[in-house]
């Protein structure tokens, strides 16, 4: 018994000197993750303005503006998915469909 005491007191000094020489986290690892890369792009020709916003590379929105008509926006497709695939219920899914506001708050 008074061995593994001794051992232990003996042992002490080694893991105190182990543990401060251990690398701790600074303020630049623990820091908010940097904000999503947005990209908005608008291609424009004679018929057509085409605006479309992607963040962190996927498209989320598509807005349709014709020279001569309503605007207009495309659903894209969900990424991950088979668009071949129903969703469930039956009901194809909505990526490429376009859709119309017709009220705006």
């Amino acid at each position: 018994m008074k061995t593994l005491l001794a051992a232990m007191l003996s042992a002490a000094p080694l893991l105190a000197a182990a543990q401060s020489a251990a690398p701790r986290p600074d303020a630049a690892a623990m820091a908010v993750p940097p904000e999503p890369q947005v990209q908005r792009i608008v291609i424009e020709d004679e018929g057509a303005r085409i605006e479309e916003l992607r963040v962190r590379g996927q498209t989320l929105r598509i807005v349709v503006t014709p020279r001569h008509g309503a605007p207009y926006e495309i659903v894209p497709a969900v990424r991950g998915r088979d668009p071949s695939q129903n969703r469930a219920g039956g009901q194809p899914g909505a990526g490429g469909q376009r859709v119309w506001n017709l009220f705006q708050f």
